[in-house]
């Protein structure tokens, strides 16, 4: 194995300080295990190009909320510069006017045969013209009888679509009543549903208590009490996060990577006790029964943190 340099080992400290693996990061990042492990021992020769060390090394700084500038600067001796690649100077497949032969004699054999096209183009406008107007003629009378035979057409045309517009009328006020019905029920039935939780969210916020009971190192314990469900919620809003969630008998209910943006939520209301596992804190936000709770230790300075939360139901207190 090769020695690291001084920019492999601040990375694999910082990876390590947040409880991400080598395989952890390359989901997070979609770089190949290899070439992680390439910048972390200053082995660039692995990559597939000077160009992709520092594009790597930029991704795999952002995936650990590490500032890409500033590490860029610090370690500038570790990172190689990026070398402009020769692009190979493709030959035009068109060659050029002077490139092209002149036929001279082809030329002054078409100029020969100049006057009889030129007797032919005038034959076939002649004919053009005589078509159009022919076909204005005929034009003509069409519209003549249509006007004859118009008054009858349209009565006839008035009536039925009278007819038509009475038939979709009805239709659509039919439809309309349906449709207006459908909706009321469903809006009376999201109300219903909104009120019942709203209920439910208020008693439950009344009684429940969330207590500290201790913290060491980067672990803390809570004490959920006086409300009859334990609902979970996790999310990211910063980056992604590993997420490791198990209940006191060590069964998983969740362990990967949390996308930024999303929420895991986890009904533990069965569970006596349940372990949180962040590996990035900052922009984690957690929720008791949908009500906000602050994380045990600040994400500035503890990036890792595992919340372990004792819950005892209402009922058997």
């Amino acid at each position: 194995m090769l020695a690291l340099t001084e920019l492999g080992q601040r990375l694999r400290q910082e990876r390590e300080s947040k409880g991400l693996s080598l395989e952890d990061l390359q989901k997070l990042t979609k770089i190949q295990k290899r070439y992680l492990l390439g910048i972390e021992e200053g082995n660039y020769e692995v990559m597939p190009g000077k160009f992709y060390v520092r594009a790597f090394i930029k991704q795999y700084c952002e995936a650990i909320g590490l500032d890409t500038d500033a590490i860029f600067e610090e370690y500038k001796s570790d990172i190689p510069s990026t070398q402009t690649e020769d692009i190979p100077q493709q030959l035009s497949r068109v060659r050029s006017r002077k490139e092209i032969p002149q036929h001279t004699k082809g030329v002054s054999k078409a100029y020969d045969y100049l006057p009889t096209v030129l007797v032919v183009a005038g034959v076939v406008v002649v004919g053009i013209i005589i078509w159009v107007i022919a076909q204005n003629i005929v034009s003509d009378k069409n519209k003549e009888q249509a006007n004859q035979e118009a008054p009858n057409s349209e009565v006839q045309q008035s009536n039925t679509q009278e007819e038509a517009n009475e038939t979709t009328a009805k239709n659509d006020n039919s439809t309309s009543e349906d449709d207006q019905s459908a909706a009321d029920k469903k809006e009376q039935a999201k109300e219903k549903a909104e009120k019942e939780k709203a209920e439910k969210e208020k008693k439950d916020s009344g009684k429940q208590e969330y207590k500290e009971v201790q913290k060491t190192g980067r672990s803390a314990t809570y004490a959920l009490s006086g409300t009859d469900a334990f609902n979970l919620e996790v999310t990211s809003t910063q980056a992604d996060t590993w997420l490791d969630v198990k209940n006191g008998k060590g069964n998983a209910f969740f362990s990967s990577i949390l996308k930024k943006g999303e929420t895991k939520e986890f009904d533990l209301t069965k569970e006596t006790e349940a372990r949180v596992n962040i590996g990035y804190s900052p922009g984690v936000e957690l929720k008791v029964n949908g009500k906000a709770v602050d994380l045990p230790f600040d994400s500035s300075k503890q990036v890792r943190q595992v919340v372990t939360i004792q819950y005892q139901p209402a009922e058997a207190q």
